[in-house]
């Protein structure tokens, strides 16, 4: 028997799991959550030390004899923060993330100074889009010079977890891909795009060193004490949390589609070489496996449904039952789900958009479904972009926490015409991490599998959440998904930045 843990550090909340290789099972997990704080200026920030501290919760829910069994471990974080630390390894400011737009303008000009969106894909293989963490340096500059004066380390926050655990700062191509400067064709980082973003200050001395995918480093000890594991526990490298979810939904072979329903929404899918659009329509990005990652990303998934539900009062546990009580298209209501701002489309300035508003449907339960649908019809659109380029997929392996419900799942089945299959271990990032610590940790003893191997042996389905599309309601989803584009396309000039 084998323990090794997985640590999901999110948006909303840090998971824990621990997974035992023999029985090929969860035997323990925990969950803490997190607070974001928020401005109207786009603003969405984190403290670590909150990280920190819902680690130490976690694991202090955790079995003791369990814990002290635990072999090797890794970290999952959201992607694209930015973490700056100090030349004695102080946090310096509070962690801007992922759904932080408030660097619109410094996109802007990093983009302006490479000489444009095509440039900065033919430099590096994505744009440079709101979120990623390439302007909240040129931001925090301006905003906070002090930090940025003084700024030693530049990390992500599964970075900065790992530095925390370790004493090393270290990163891996996967989610270093999520900075925009790291160049995804030769997985290196780009010195004309660091250059971009500042003109006067060599950046790359600030940049962790970047490791390979089966890369371990010792666990410290007073970080051991302090979680009750082993002094002998080794970290390994893990990754961004779609990184590690691909791995945890056994998305490591070309030809499945990962989708996760979370704060936002994701697709994803394995390569063995690099999928770059010239046109910027997804992040190409690396995989933790040292493949590729092609990745539609939306910032808004389980927000819209939830907003929803707030505002008429009630759970989202609740949710399925008004879906089941509408049909198809929520009687003409069509909600473009931008609560946050939107990275594809990339409308970072975007807002909510409701229209087809009449009596007949305005009730709760169309409101619901309307914020479904969005949230679904807007990862289709994804969808739409990598067949477009050639893809092709034979099912949905789905994940995050929209995952739980029965009527999404459907959805999700009807809207995209594939069977959707779920994994047994709900916690895909968290799961996913916790087998790459098992992989690295037969290569640290000289052994030599390949991931897909391992991934194949311990990732299974859950038979009974698996569905199949049914062909009238496939039909029935078109003219909403027409209307939904139609809307889309007429909003884009009111909110383009």
């Amino acid at each position: 028997m084998t323990l090794t843990a997985g640590i999901d550090a999110g948006t909303q909340s840090v998971k824990v799991v621990v997974y035992d290789d023999e029985a090929r099972r969860v035997v323990a997990s925990a969950n803490a959550p997190l607070e974001l704080v928020s401005g109207d200026d786009g603003t969405r920030e984190q403290h670590p030390d909150t990280w920190v501290a819902a680690i130490q919760a976690c694991f202090g829910g955790i079995d003791a004899a369990l814990r002290r069994n635990v072999r090797a471990l890794a970290v999952s974080g959201q992607q694209h923060g930015f973490v700056p630390i100090g030349a004695d390894g102080e946090v310096l400011a509070p962690a801007k993330l992922w759904c932080d737009t408030s660097s619109i303008a410094e996109c802007a000009e990093i983009t302006d100074a490479v000489g444009g969106a095509e440039r900065c894909i033919a430099l590096a293989g994505n744009p440079i889009l709101a979120g990623y963490t390439a302007s909240k340096l040129p931001w925090t500059r301006k905003h906070r010079p002090e930090a940025y004066r003084r700024l030693a380390k530049i990390l992500l926050p599964h970075d900065y977890l790992n530095f925390w655990l370790t004493g090393e700062a270290f990163c891996e191509h996967g989610d270093a891909s999520g900075t925009g400067w790291m160049d995804v064709r030769r997985r290196q980082w780009s010195p004309v795009l660091l250059h971009a973003i500042d003109p006067h200050r060599d950046l790359t001395s600030c940049l962790p060193p970047l490791v390979a995918t089966d890369s371990t480093f010792p666990i410290q000890a007073k970080r051991a004490d302090e979680l009750g594991l082993s002094h002998d526990v080794l970290v390994a490298v893990g990754g961004g949390d779609n990184m590690m979810a691909a791995i945890g939904t056994g998305c490591v072979v070309p030809g499945r589609l990962a989708m996760s329903l979370g704060t936002s929404g994701t697709l994803f899918a394995c390569s063995d070489t690099p999928v770059i659009d010239p046109a910027g329509g997804w992040a190409a990005f690396c995989s933790s496996t040292g493949g590729w990652l092609p990745l539609i990303c939306t910032m808004n998934c389980t927000v819209a449904t939830e907003t929803i539900a707030k505002l008429f009062g009630f759970s989202t546990r609740a949710g399925d039952a008004h879906i089941l009580a509408t049909t198809p298209g929520a009687g003409g209501l069509t909600l473009l789900p931008f609560l946050n701002g939107e990275r594809t489309p990339d409308l970072p300035l975007g807002k909510g958009v409701l229209t087809g508003l009449a009596a007949h449907n305005a009730s709760a339960a169309h409101f619901y479904r309307a914020a479904m649908e969005g949230a679904t019809f807007t990862l289709k659109c994804g969808y739409d972009a990598f067949l477009s380029a050639g893809m092709k997929f034979d099912r949905i392996v789905l994940t995050g926490g929209g995952a739980t419900s029965a009527a999404w799942r459907q959805m999700v089945a009807d809207v995209f015409g594939l069977p959707v299959e779920v994994p047994r271990e709900a916690e895909g990032a968290a799961f996913g991490a916790a087998l790459q610590a098992l992989w690295a940790l037969s290569h640290a003893k000289g052994e030599g599998n390949p991931l897909s191997e391992l991934v194949e042996a311990h990732v299974t389905k859950d038979e009974a959440l698996t569905c199949t599309p049914e062909v009238e309601r496939v039909e029935a989803y078109r003219e909403p998904y027409r209307r939904y584009l139609e809307h889309l396309a007429a909003v884009k000039h009111i909110y383009a930045a």
